[in-house]
């Protein structure tokens, strides 16, 4: 099984340190480009774009990728809850999977790190309503890239006679992707995700994650592909990757912990509340599963966990989760355009990936 390895843009900005922001590299359309542009160079397959309130809008970002790129696939968040409904979105998507030339792929996002961040869109709903609301969207939006005429008549969407006059280059749509932990979020995925994505847990929950699912998905007469979302703090030795990890941490103090950490005290994500559950806060409880780092989550939302170590040493973790049934990671590491190059010099080649040589090295002479 081939691994497909995807990387992460950093719509909301970029650093050095994380909760730092004397560094701080803005997520200029320039920057973007230069990380999007060289992980193609060195090989990845996919680029994760996301959403949020604090990051560029994902549509038209990669519509200027579109520009810049040839081969690498853009994987792009959405959040149903915050679009103009799915007749308009349907129109998008076909609209950019044409222009990106069918590289498309959309990661569904019905859930939030918290209710202000939904607010900030005028999106009022608790949990198990947005997955409701995704499940309605999808079944709208997948129904019109199909080229049917549809009326439709429910509790969050009332359309009548709506249709897409073009068709994906993808068929019947461009692939849907989705993270969620949650009893609903596994069932939306059953239903209708192509690939599941977990965040980097141990191997032992994201191997409960996935027998769940693919049990769920069996009711609908389906089957799912499986992920993991990953930060990587790779170097040439174990010692230099520990000593990079607690590099990355070392400008936040106790105070900015535990003010991030209540924050996701109170957040309604079930998947949250897990990676929050690995350490609790607690820096002396980092190393959650071997060479499995929780030291980003103390203040980041999200992917929070990181696979720490020598190129042989990270190579080997990956591959265990590939042993469970996973076949795409989706990674990141700060700052992310030194990282994305740096994993793939030193990771790539021992996992069969990257680019093609253009030029033969000679042998060094003596």
């Amino acid at each position: 099984m081939s691994l497909n390895i995807f990387w992460y843009l950093p719509t909301g900005g970029d650093t050095r340190y994380v909760g730092e922001v004397s560094d701080f590299r803005p997520p200029t359309a320039s920057y973007l480009r230069q990380i999007a542009t060289t992980a193609e160079q060195f090989g990845y397959d996919g680029l994760l774009i996301p959403t949020g309130s604090d990051s560029q809008d994902p549509f038209i970002l990669a519509a200027n990728l579109a520009a810049y790129t040839s081969k690498i696939k853009l994987l792009l968040a959405l959040r149903p809850s915050a679009t103009g409904g799915p007749v308009v979105f349907a129109r998008q998507t076909v609209t950019l999977d044409d222009v990106l030339d069918g590289r498309l792929i959309l990661n569904v996002v019905p859930g939030t790190y918290s209710v202000e961040e939904l607010e900030v869109d005028g999106v009022h709903l608790e949990h198990d309503e947005r997955y409701e609301l995704a499940d309605e969207f999808l079944d709208v939006w997948k129904r019109l890239l199909k080229g049917e005429n549809v009326t439709h008549k429910g509790k969050y969407f009332d359309i009548k006679n709506a249709h897409v006059s073009f068709s994906p280059v993808q068929k019947p749509h461009p692939p849907l992707y989705f993270g969620g932990s949650s009893d609903v979020a596994h069932e939306l995925t059953a239903k209708h995700i192509d690939a599941y994505l977990s965040w980097g847990e141990p191997p032992h929950l994201v191997a409960q994650k996935i027998a769940d699912v693919r049990k769920r998905a069996e009711k609908y007469g389906r089957k799912v592909r499986f992920g993991v979302r990953l930060q990587v703090i790779v170097r040439e030795t174990n010692e230099e990757a520990w000593a990079a990890a607690e590099r990355l941490i070392s400008k936040l103090d106790d105070e900015i912990i535990a003010r991030e950490q209540k924050k996701f005290e109170i957040t309604d994500s079930v998947g949250q509340q897990r990676i929050r559950g690995l350490h609790a806060g607690d820096k002396s409880k980092l190393e959650v599963s071997p060479n499995l780092w929780a030291g980003i989550g103390l203040v980041r939302r999200g992917a929070g966990t990181a696979l720490v170590g020598d190129p042989e040493t990270v190579a080997a973790r990956l591959k265990e989760y590939e042993a469970l049934g996973v076949d795409t990671f989706v990674l990141s590491g700060y700052p992310h355009l030194e990282e994305a190059a740096r994993f793939a010099e030193l990771v790539f080649p021992l996992l069969g990936k990257g680019a093609q040589p253009r030029f033969i090295k000679k042998d060094a002479i003596a």
